[in-house]
């Protein structure tokens, strides 16, 4: 096979702004889906706008850079920045224009069908018309600023994400009639959608765009309004942060959060029908060309829709209920340390309550035998019980140290306000390394026992985020082993303290020796397979971007090495091509929770091997975050995650779509209609058969086996 120098050719790769696309589209698919309930289809329709936000104020915003930086270089895919930029622009628009048609055609008359309506200006009675001119006068009014654009006005800075209407009018000055352009924002602040008052049960909504644009002559008095049109500005949203010349990095991270805001431009978005004069002067003042116009058919933003599906109405267009019970191994145990000390034990969210998790700091942050707790904090999602945990912790005397990355990206704001009342109550909050984002979940409890010093360590794929822990799906682990509690004191001491990392017995941490690691078991498999030994790597990431790990599953599957992947986002490998990865599946799963738990599965010859880890196999998790990987040892938990976590995810027929050889996705239909499987819900129909179940603690889980690799049966 020829190969360059990245291991293969660019046509075994796929690129990875492309596949994050893709992936983007899954999640439409799922708007489209009218089997989907009808509110979490809305829930759908506006998490693909607020992706693609996040895509462009980040991903695309870098690509921009790079054009402009004149960088002549290709991806490990063959394509410039220039040509990145040029697909991208032609898969967004198509992507866009099929969303926007999924909200008029399907979403619109659904939600009318089921007495939820948006209504025009046009379409109000006189009674509902003089409600929403009071609401008019009394909530909106006092906060609008009509902004006049003229050589005294100049286009006004405006706000990233923001909404706001252009509009072009005509105003006397002096004897001479001219044409003028202004614009007026939105007011974040206020609902996006202002609901009527009726008493028929009838959910009758108006945009809070249209009431602004219908009372638009009351801004401008003595001027003639010929048109108003909504648009919407994305900017550059990265932070720029030099750390080694910074002396402060939490005002460091401050600062720029407020230049976030006014970066620059990389998306304009405006109302279908606006005019092509209005555009181009929109385009012109800031500093875009035609290539970032997206013409919208549709509400602009639309996650302010979100508020649709706030409140208690409508159960029977929504997902059913469902309560996490407490895990079977904690189940009427109110002694949690007593309970570890029995045995490791796994936690699956959000399948099994996360309140577990925040009942252990609590538990420890009272109890008088603990004597001190790390934490490390990444999305914390303001969590008043975890933080007030470690607050309350120091109250009681005991030491108190949080890890606080203030660079996990969107979430830097919240990040900040609770490092700051952390060292307001005590805690000892330090930000980590230099030049690394602190990604592991690691939570760490030295308590004195009656036989001497414990540490008791919490591990997991997930934040600590009881918010999030109802949505996403992850994996956590208690344990109070030595051998773990040192590496995890070991840690904890080289983020908070100046040493060299000294490597580790169990836990593998980024960017010191993951990659590394990772990289030999792979190798190991493959050496396997070589030798007629049982071999097999089942994977479960986010994302699959480094090179040298598709590098390596390449020639895992020349090997012989049977792989099955589950990547929910991007994936840059390309399974199935003849005589380079036809040993390779790659499927996605998105349904109602956020897969999001990382699992890395070895046969090892008939001895595997399970870890969980924080870390996605992408360089940035790699190389410029500290991640860790840990193993699952226990064997009954091993047994778990091998034969009811993956071999249910691996069986999934309706929501797991197959990534195919020339970078599609498609369901793959079961074989026959008794064969169809839904992994989630085998997940949610587990969680329910385990509050009745008395066997569970036990360590007995339903076995649902592994589809046998290409050296099943043959043993050491």
């Amino acid at each position: 096979m020829a190969k360059d120098g990245t291991g293969y050719k660019p046509e075994h790769f796929i690129n990875r702004e492309l596949s994050w696309l893709e992936f983007n589209q899954r999640v439409l698919d799922e708007a489209l889906n009218s089997s989907t309930p009808l509110l979490e289809r809305v829930k759908f329709f506006c998490i693909t706008s607020t992706n693609l936000d996040e895509f462009f104020e980040v991903r695309v915003a870098g690509v921009k850079q790079q054009i402009e930086s004149n960088v002549v270089s290709r991806t490990v895919d063959g394509l410039t920045a220039t040509e990145t930029f040029r697909a991208i622009t032609k898969r967004v628009h198509k992507l866009v224009e099929q969303q926007y048609d999924c909200w008029n055609e399907e979403l619109v008359p659904a939600l009318e069908r089921n007495r939820i309506r948006f209504l025009k200006m046009a379409d109000l009675k006189a009674a509902e018309l003089e409600w929403i001119q009071r609401f008019y006068r009394t909530e909106v009014l006092p906060v609008l600023t009509p902004l006049g654009i003229d050589s005294a006005h100049p286009f006004p800075q405006l706000l990233n994400k923001s909404l706001n209407i252009v509009l072009e009018l005509e105003a006397k000055q002096g004897k001479r009639t001219q044409k003028r352009l202004a614009v007026v924002q939105v007011p974040r602040l206020l609902p996006r959608l202002v609901k009527l008052p009726r008493a028929d049960g009838k959910q009758d909504h108006v945009f809070l765009g249209q009431i602004i644009k219908h009372h638009l002559p009351e801004l401008f008095p003595g001027g003639r309004i010929l048109g108003a049109w909504m648009f919407r500005v994305t900017r550059n949203s990265e932070l720029y942060i030099d750390e080694e010349e910074i002396a402060n990095l939490l005002k460091a991270v401050e600062n720029e959060l407020h230049n976030r805001r006014k970066g620059d431009a990389v998306r304009l978005e405006v109302e279908r029908g606006c005019p092509n004069s209005l555009i181009s002067a929109l385009l012109r003042r800031l500093r875009l060309t035609e290539d970032d116009l997206h013409l919208i058919n549709g509400p602009l933003n639309p996650a302010g829709l979100l508020q649709l599906c706030q409140g208690d109405h409508s159960p029977e267009l929504r997902d059913a209920p469902f309560v996490a019970p407490v895990a079977a191994q904690l189940r009427g145990k109110p002694d949690i340390f007593a309970a570890i000390r029995e045995r490791d034990i796994l936690l699956h969210h959000p399948y099994e309550s996360f309140s577990s998790v925040v009942e252990f700091l609590e538990k420890a942050a009272a109890d008088p035998k603990v004597l001190a707790i790390k934490q490390t904090l990444y999305r914390s999602g303001g969590d008043t019980r975890i933080v007030g945990a470690l607050m309350n912790a120091v109250r009681n005397g005991k030491q108190v140290t949080a890890v606080v990355e203030l660079r996990a990206r969107f979430d830097e704001a919240n990040n900040i306000q609770w490092a700051r009342q952390l060292e307001e109550a005590g805690v000892h909050v330090v930000y980590g390394l230099v030049g690394y984002k602190i990604h592991a979940k690691v939570s760490l409890v030295v308590r004195r026992d009656a036989d001497g010093i414990r540490r008791y360590v919490h591990l997991a794929t997930g934040n600590y985020n009881a918010s999030t822990a109802k949505l996403y799906t992850d994996l956590g682990m208690f344990t109070c082993k030595p051998s773990f509690g040192e590496d995890a004191t070991n840690l904890f001491n080289l983020l908070t303290g100046i040493c060299q990392y000294q490597g580790s017995q169990k836990l593998l941490i980024a960017p010191f020796e993951l990659h590394e690691r990772t990289l030999k078991l792979i190798a190991r498999e493959t050496s396997h397979a070589r030798q007629g030994l049982p071999a097999r790597i089942i994977a479960k990431v986010n994302s699959l971007v480094d090179e040298k790990i598709i590098a390596a599953l390449y020639e895992a599957s020349q090997a012989g090495v049977k792989i099955d992947l589950i990547v929910r986002g991007i994936c840059c490998l390309r399974p199935g091509v003849p005589g380079v990865s036809e040993n390779i599946t790659v499927r996605s799963i998105l349904d109602r929770f956020l897969e999001h738990h990382r699992i890395f599965y070895f046969e090892n010859a008939a001895r595997p091997e399970v870890f969980l880890s924080s870390a996605d196999w992408m360089p940035r998790n790699f190389f410029r975050r500290i991640e860790v990987a840990f193993p699952v040892e226990d064997g009954v938990l091993r047994d778990r995650i091998i034969n009811e976590v993956l071999a249910i995810a691996l069986s999934d027929t309706v929501k797991a779509r197959h990534l195919q050889a020339d970078g599609s996705y498609h369901i793959q239909p079961p074989p026959t209609k008794t064969a169809t499987k839904r992994s989630q819900f085998e997940f949610i129909a587990n969680a329910a058969e385990s509050k009745c179940a008395t066997g569970r603690a036990s360590g007995r889980f339903p076995k649902v086996k592994l589809a046998p690799g290409p050296f099943a049966g043959k043993r050491r």
